[in-house]
């Protein structure tokens, strides 16, 4: 019994060696075969090279300059198998992020466009990891949320749109995460009273040395 890769690279290469051969007999026109050698102007098959494809039948290699003490055969075959991930984020940055098309023509200006786009596919990407939601449905329900605040005789009153249960699910995948390292604290002084079934988003973090943010 041979494994799935092995029946499959098998019954590929008993196709490519008959399709060879039929070039061999003159009963195919003559293509770029994989196993198809001349001698002189008649095309026979080249023996050397089934017995060699032979020998790897089964077998996947993957070719890398990482030195194997930073990174292992496994570790390889796994980075690997993540490159749909690279080719999401591309398809990502075209839809969703609007890279193209790129409306400028100096060279500093077309660089901050990318620098910006790849900067909110990095943001894009770290949300959905964290939240298991795509990036459009994140921007979708976080889009509506609004703070207005109204100067009435000298105060100022703010306004603050009251989160959907999405929303609300939403930021909470997202400070579920959240793990304050030493130094930092949140403060919760600015925090207001909420009503009932309102979740609050006035939390603001506090960094070393820097004001509330």
């Amino acid at each position: 019994m041979c494994s799935p890769r092995e029946c499959r690279d098998n019954r590929t290469l008993n196709l490519q060696i008959e399709r060879a051969q039929e070039v061999a007999d003159g009963k195919r026109p003559i293509k770029k075969d994989r196993f198809v050698t001349f001698t002189g102007d008649k095309p026979g098959i080249n023996q050397d090279r089934i017995d060699q494809a032979r020998i790897v039948i089964g077998l996947k290699g993957y070719v890398t300059n990482i030195p194997a003490d930073k990174m292992d055969g496994p570790a390889v075959a796994a980075a690997y198998q993540d490159l749909f991930q690279v080719e999401k984020s591309f398809r990502m940055a075209k839809t969703d992020l609007r890279a193209r098309p790129i409306f400028h023509h100096k060279k500093d200006s077309i660089e901050a466009h990318l620098t910006i786009v790849f900067a909110a596919l990095a943001i894009a990407r770290d949300l959905q990891n964290r939240t298991g939601v795509r990036i459009r449905r994140i921007v979708h329900e976080l889009k509506p949320l609004r703070d207005v605040t109204i100067n009435a005789l000298g105060h100022d009153l703010t306004a603050t749109t009251p989160p959907t249960p999405e929303v609300a699910e939403i930021l909470a995948s997202l400070e579920r995460q959240e793990r304050p390292s030493a130094g930092h604290q949140l403060d919760r002084s600015q925090v207001g009273p909420l009503r009932d079934g309102e979740t609050d988003m006035r939390i603001n973090r506090l960094r070393p040395g820097h004001p509330p943010i």
